[in-house]
């Protein structure tokens, strides 16, 4: 093959540059762009700044920098974007002091934010990061009421300030488990999500912005102030809302409220059953966060279950990401797209191509978040979030080497990887280390 860069004469170490954008180039790559489209041999990225000017094939190409980086044929990818998840929000679930995940005795719901309670230093941050995902959705789930609350966009930079969206989206849980917070029974669940979208209107003024006049608090009132407010963005159409749904009549439902409240900015999250109205979904045009491979039911609501399900939804034209909710380990995301490429090998199922697969954890939950060109993406204009990988990604075993965020190396270092180095070579006869103190 020929050679169509120089590498640098002396290593130069990315890690010891200042923590801001830089300039470099990674060549000699096999190269996903995250669009879709199939990994390119022979491939290159540019970044200049933090940003990516350049991605795709290096034929013809030279480089005019002296920070080269040879990946070796290695894969280069945009960084995953994990959607839905609780990144930031628990250190240890069960611990309950570390764990914010959920606020069932708290008076507030739709009002609840998370902005200010993602903690950049969570492990499971630092372990996420360190499996090459640099951006995700993370918000609180359902618990004392349909409404969960307000979700963030974070970015997993060790740099200390996560938060590259705050109150991105809100959450409403309108399948079983909001059936059993709203009173035991969907009726009412819709009838409190119908009276709950009429209190937030109702807050706003004939010039389209919210009242400071008081609501009157009496029988007919669902909410408290702070959530009608909280519920204001969504009936506007500014804030995205993610509906927790899994069986077909559900989703169907949950189309059908697009038609009553037109301004809404939907999102279908979980659809187990999805592929049985898929032309449905996308014909009203709602994108599809779901979950990856469920196959037996977990409950009522998912009896149709399969997981040709995320395959035969695409293939029906639905946007669908892969939900990272339905995962007891979300740095498993790329498993998950990996085995929708089987699906392809097995006589009747339906899966994802590998460019599909891998846009389905990258550039499509990112345009589902509203940040489709700026992440999840190597294309010109996008942010830097950059992993090498040693092996294929969507294989089982494949692990980062590198991973950029902004154009910023990152440390992939934490817990768990330093527990593994301590006790890798320890004799059997040993007692752990500091087992005496």
């Amino acid at each position: 093959m020929k050679a169509l860069f120089t590498l640098a004469a002396s290593a130069l170490a990315l890690a010891a540059a200042p923590a801001s954008g830089q300039d470099f180039v990674i060549a000699n790559a096999t190269v996903a762009t995250g669009d879709g489209s199939e990994p390119v041999e022979n491939g290159a990225v540019i970044v200049e700044g933090g940003r990516v000017i350049f991605a795709g094939s290096a034929e013809g190409r030279s480089f005019a920098t002296d920070l080269v980086i040879d990946a070796k044929g290695a894969f280069v990818t945009p960084g995953i974007f994990a959607t839905v998840t609780t990144l930031g929000l628990v250190d240890v679930n069960a611990v309950r002091d570390s764990n914010d995940t959920r606020a069932g005795g708290s008076p507030f719901s739709a009002a609840l934010d998370t902005a200010p309670v993602v903690n950049p230093n969570a492990q499971n941050i630092l372990i996420h990061r360190a499996a090459g995902i640099t951006r995700a959705a993370t918000s609180t789930m359902p618990s004392g009421s349909i409404f969960a609350g307000q979700g963030s966009i974070i970015d997993l930079d060790s740099d200390g300030t996560p938060i590259m969206q705050a109150r991105a989206f809100q959450m409403v849980d309108l399948g079983e488990g909001g059936a059993a917070r709203a009173g035991g029974s969907r009726a009412s669940t819709y009838t409190l999500f119908r009276a709950a979208l009429r209190e937030a209107q109702a807050l706003i003024g004939a010039r389209g912005t919210p009242q400071t006049t008081e609501i009157a608090k009496g029988e007919e009132v669902m909410l408290s102030r702070f959530d009608a407010e909280a519920l204001v963005p969504v009936v506007r159409g500014r804030q995205k809302l993610y509906v927790a749904v899994e069986r077909a009549a559900d989703i169907r439902s949950v189309i059908a409220l697009k038609r009553e409240f037109t301004q809404l900015d939907l999102v279908i999250v979980g659809a187990s059953e999805g592929w049985l109205v898929a032309s449905a979904i996308a014909a009203s045009g709602i994108p599809v966060i779901a979950d990856g491979l469920d196959d037996l039911p977990s409950g009522f609501d998912q009896l149709a279950a399969t997981q040709s399900n995320i395959g035969r939804m695409a293939k029906a034209g639905v946007k669908v990401a892969i939900n990272a909710a339905s995962m007891e380990n979300p740095r498993r995301l790329q498993q998950h797209a990996g085995n929708l490429v089987a699906l392809t090998k097995v006589p009747g199922a339906d899966g994802l191509s590998w460019g599909q697969a891998f846009a389905a954890i990258s550039s499509v939950p990112a345009e589902i978040s509203g940040l489709g060109g700026r992440v999840g993406v190597l294309a010109p204009g996008a942010i830097g979030d950059i992993v090498i990988w040693d092996g294929d990604p969507l294989e089982v075993g494949s692990v980062p080497t590198r991973v950029f965020i902004g154009g910023v190396e990152q440390p992939l270092g934490n817990h768990q990887s330093r527990l593994k180095d301590r006790y890798r070579d320890l004799d059997e006869s040993d007692l752990p280390k500091a087992y005496d103190w």
